[in-house]
């Protein structure tokens, strides 16, 4: 039987000396001291206690008594000897040092024979240290706290390290929440799978797949998992929190929106894992939101699609300005019918395609010039504008109305015949009795004329011969009223 020789206090002071860690002996007897004297003048609870006064920290702090420290504690604090260390101890335990005493002191108030904390102290050359701190009251000084061992693990590097990683993942936080533009964290992990399920059942045209199975698109719209939004979202969707909005999905993501997805996804069953394309969602207010949308499968995730970056710009205005610009392109902005582009383009393609056969009403406003004289342009543009009500009410929109000059509007019927000319005729001018009897003041009178054809040759016949109808009709209207003559 083999038999371990004594220790001897020797050994017990190369042990101290040469550890590997700080180790500090200290005498908190008079710590103990103070806390009895609190407790005899009824202090019950010692955080509230020193809360209510900060010189009360300060004054436990120097109530501690450092009666050694080993080489490790000498080279940690950047000390040549005990002596310089003890003799700096201010520049030791400082600052934010004394804001973490208090759970080291509440401890050993609540009756802890030690404690154990991480805080903060600093080297004479003033570095600041991150330590953890174990302190045990040595047996046989349980009633005096006469002796105390201390240790200190410094932990400054993997403190700072938590820090930055922290301040990193702050940072790419906010970046997240204060986009300028929508973003979207979502899991397309299920999508992917019931791809891969239809890839398995041996399916290789997914387009004609898509079109007999309209239902897989709406079912894999269901699967994604929004994961997280930023606060743009929230704003450009109207949601008053990210659970409103995530209780909401399928109000933003509907109509439209799955012709859309399905194009996405024919894009993800080619491999294309980074797409963009713009889409059309929904505000929670019910109103269209006209979105470019950047799409991609974060790297690491390229296998499952577990995580997916979705980029949302609001192009609303924009679309709006073009929608615009368009309208403006194709119509005359004073009575809002087509205008003479349009009317010509329309013109030509009939004139190619058809069908026929063709009818062509011309109209002209009579006495605009006597109104734009006596009453003022303003006056004359509202005679306008009254015929271009009557004759949107009139006319289906297969048919195109137009105006192509100031007073001069021009109607092609494709696919219609004499008889149904005559008939669109009587229609406007019913709406024009009825235009008269709504509007106070100058009343609207049309000269019309109508023609018709039956193939592309024909059509500037037509066109010659409902003019030449009109203006018949204009000077019969001018010759029953001779003082109108010279203001045509």
């Amino acid at each position: 039987m083999v038999q371990s020789a004594p220790t001897s206090d020797t050994d017990f002071e190369h042990m101290f000396e040469l550890a590997p860690v700080s180790l500090w002996l200290e005498d908190f007897s008079a710590l103990k001291q103070l806390f009895d004297t609190w407790r005899a003048e009824g202090v019950t609870d010692l955080r509230a206690h020193l809360e209510a006064d900060a010189d009360r920290v300060r004054q436990c702090t120097a109530s501690l008594k450092v009666l050694r420290a080993n080489q490790r504690t000498l080279t940690l604090f950047a000390a040549t000897s005990s002596d310089e260390l003890f003799s700096q101890l201010d520049r030791v335990f400082r600052d934010d040092m004394h804001t973490r005493v208090a759970d080291e002191l509440d401890q050993l108030w609540a009756g802890a024979l030690g404690f154990d904390n991480q805080t903060v102290n600093y080297a004479l050359d003033g570095r600041r240290l991150d330590v953890l701190v174990h302190a045990r009251i040595l047996p046989g000084h349980e009633h005096t706290w006469s002796r105390v061992l201390v240790s200190l693990e410094d932990v400054t590097a993997q403190t700072q390290s938590t820090r930055h990683l922290q301040r990193s993942e702050r940072y790419a936080r906010d970046l997240f929440d204060h986009s300028p533009v929508s973003l979207w964290v979502e899991d397309f992990s299920a999508v992917k799978r019931l791809l891969d399920d239809v890839r398995a059942q041996g399916i290789r045209d997914f387009k004609t797949f898509l079109k007999v199975h309209a239902e897989f698109v709406s079912r894999c719209m269901q699967e994604i998992r929004v994961i997280d939004v930023n606060q743009q979202t929230l704003q450009m969707f109207g949601a008053a929190s990210k659970e409103v909005l995530l209780n909401n999905i399928p109000r933003i993501f509907r109509g439209e929106m799955e012709e859309s997805f399905a194009e996405q996804l024919q894009d993800l069953w080619d491999g294309k894992l980074v797409q963009q394309r713009e889409v059309v969602n929904y505000a929670l207010s019910g109103d269209a939101v006209h979105i470019h949308m950047q799409f991609s499968v974060l790297d690491g995730h390229r296998d499952d699609w577990g995580l997916v970056l979705l980029s949302l710009v609001d192009i609303t205005a924009r679309k709006k300005a073009e929608a615009y610009l368009e309208y403006l392109g194709k119509h005359d902005v004073l009575t809002q019918l087509r205008n003479r582009a349009f009317f010509v383009e329309e013109l030509n393609r009939i004139t190619r395609k058809g069908p026929w056969p063709l009818s062509v009403v011309t109209i002209d406003l009579n006495g605009l010039k006597s109104v734009n004289d006596d009453e003022g342009h303003a006056a004359g543009d509202a005679l306008l504008r009254r015929v271009g009500e009557v004759l949107a009410k009139a006319v289906d929109a297969s048919a195109c109305a137009a105006r192509i000059g100031g007073d001069e509007f021009t109607i092609l019927l494709p696919g219609t015949d004499e008889r149904g000319a005559m008939a669109l005729t009587e229609r406007i001018l019913s709406l024009v009795e009825l235009n008269n009897q709504f509007y106070s003041g100058q009343s609207l009178s049309l000269a019309i004329g109508v023609a018709s054809c039956s193939s592309g040759d024909q059509v500037e016949a037509a066109l010659h011969r409902a003019d030449q109808a009109m203006y018949a009709e204009k000077a019969r209207y001018y010759e029953e009223r001779p003082a109108d003559r010279r203001r045509r």
